[in-house]
């Protein structure tokens, strides 16, 4: 199983989770040193790589010494992200670019890279980790959700252009969850709304992740109560103005109340 954002967070509470049940995980990340440490935390059943997600080249790349280390690869997990926080308006174009080159055309490189890889063995699974924002335009992250929405339509267009291939399809969308991004979220006025709920620990999400693998699921939601309102509420845009409106106040508060308490609250 190859892990991507493996360094911290969602990703490396992930590989954890894989491991202890019997996999053999790669922890891949752009930060090298973080996923040796958390490869090194794990114990023999799992390695780390560098891999710039962006880069079709090291995608290329590290895919081949996969298959050339243990001559297959069963699962790619796709979960790395980064996050520009502010209001669109205010985030310079170049910082939206670059969450759309990462949180969108990073996991897509990676998975048009594994998919001819998959066909050739005759099976394999690609599992996106794409956010409830996927379906809810979201202010203060907005080229977030754009790349969430945009990486969700091309996960179900893939599977659906791969229904009669061997590789199957799983696609997770957890809520807000605590993780470093979480942390850095925190930091912005902008981001208040993300903490009118309460976010889940990432070793929470990590689990059903390898549940939704393990099952072969097609879709995921984290927590799984909150999937039918999100796809509900995310096409009507003057339900979602109101709830954002009700729901403002009550994140600011609890984002004031976390910040007191320097941290989780």
């Amino acid at each position: 199983m190859l892990i991507t954002g493996a360094a911290s967070g969602i990703g490396a509470a992930t590989a954890q989770a894989a491991a202890r049940q019997g996999h053999r995980v790669i922890l891949a990340d752009i930060n090298e040193p973080g996923a040796h440490a958390a490869a090194a935390g794990i114990g023999p059943n799992a390695s780390a790589r560098r891999l710039d997600i962006r880069s079709e080249e090291n995608w290329n790349a590290v895919l081949d010494e996969v298959w050339s280390e243990h001559g297959r690869l069963d699962v790619l997990i796709n979960n790395a992200a980064i996050v520009h926080t502010g209001f669109a308006a205010n985030v310079p174009v170049e910082k939206h670019r670059h969450t759309l080159d990462t949180n969108f055309m990073g996991a897509a490189i990676g998975m048009l890279a594994a998919l001819p890889r998959f066909k050739a063995q005759g099976s394999g699974h690609l599992v996106t980790i794409a956010s409830m924002v996927a379906f809810l335009p979201f202010p203060g992250i907005a080229s977030y959700a754009a790349a969430k929405h945009a990486l969700r339509a091309f996960h179900h267009a893939l599977a659906i252009e791969e229904r009669h291939s061997p590789v199957s399809f799983t696609i997770v969308y957890p809520t807000a969850t605590e993780t470093p991004m979480l942390e850095q979220e925190a930091q912005d006025d902008a981001m208040a709304l993300a903490f009118a709920g309460n976010p889940m620990p990432a070793e929470q999400v990590a689990q059903i992740i390898v549940e939704a693998v393990a099952k072969k699921s097609a879709e995921a939601y984290i927590p799984p109560e909150r999937g039918s309102f999100v796809r509900q509420i995310g096409v009507k845009p003057r339900a979602l103005a109101k709830m954002y409106e009700l729901n403002a106040a009550v994140g600011a508060e609890k984002l004031k109340a976390r910040r007191a308490f320097g941290g989780t609250a």
